[in-house]
């Protein structure tokens, strides 16, 4: 993996980071039911992908 395509990575992890963040404190905050429900749906996909992102790294690395 070049170094261009590390650095896109990881700004990708830092935004989603920065996402899993604002979710959860927001999560903690909100009041509606369905508004909760969504938060919550969007911090585990987010966790998701953070580890998948993760891996690609880590798996990308092992390779070179």
């Amino acid at each position: 993996m070049g170094v261009h395509e590390t650095l896109e990575i990881h700004e990708l992890m830092m935004f989603k980071n920065l996402c899993l963040t604002k979710s959860s404190a927001m999560s903690g905050l909100a009041q509606d039911d369905e508004l909760k429900n969504l938060l919550s749906q969007d911090i585990n996909k987010t966790t998701e992908q953070i580890t998948r992102l993760q891996q690609f790294i880590t798996d990308r690395g092992a390779k070179s």
